[in-house]
């Protein structure tokens, strides 16, 4: 199990069914869902703000969720995939989203559900993506909307890999 450490008095809270990653780091005010995943390398602080995360969400590889003391905290929805290596900062992120590898979501921006924040992308404080809309670059900006089948090849897809990759750590322990 990661390091898992009370900060300030609030102690990291944990639904069922979680795989936390051996060197993953959970400190301070978090509270997760059922059938979450917190991969190795993965950092989650909730030492100058509160971490909210839905069910069956998934922080990969490297990912960083943190939040800004006394002004933003971060909340993200069900079904919630974080790319590796991607900065998640004191945003909101809503149902059944993807945020691309590498990707960095600032203070107060807004995912709405179905999106897809792509790879590499920047998206900057304050910034309202709408529900099904593809944002890429830099500052990222709307390329495309989400159809049917990449909510399903990408959003869905990748989630749903992650509780069967999640399943293979908990069965060998």
């Amino acid at each position: 199990m990661g390091l898992i450490k009370p900060v300030r008095g609030f102690h990291p809270r944990f639904g069922h069914s979680c795989y936390i990653a051996d060197n993953a780091t959970i400190v301070g005010d978090v509270k997760c869902g059922d059938d979450c995943s917190f991969w190795f390398n993965a950092v989650v602080r909730g030492d100058v703000n509160s971490i909210r995360i839905g069910n069956k969400v998934n922080i990969q590889d490297n990912a960083v969720v943190h939040c800004t003391y006394e002004k933003a905290a971060t909340t993200i929805g069900n079904h919630v995939s974080i790319g590796h290596g991607a900065i998640v900062h004191g945003c909101t992120i809503h149902d059944n989203v993807l945020i691309g590898m590498g990707a960095i979501i600032m203070d107060h921006c807004v995912v709405e559900s179905g999106s897809i924040v792509a790879a590499g992308a920047v998206v900057t404080e304050g910034t309202h993506i709408p529900a099904g809309s593809v944002y890429a670059g830099i500052p990222a900006k709307k390329v495309k909307e989400v159809s049917p089948e990449l909510f399903a090849g990408e959003v869905r897809r990748i989630a749903d890999n992650y509780l069967m990759y999640a399943s293979w750590f908990r069965d060998s322990s």
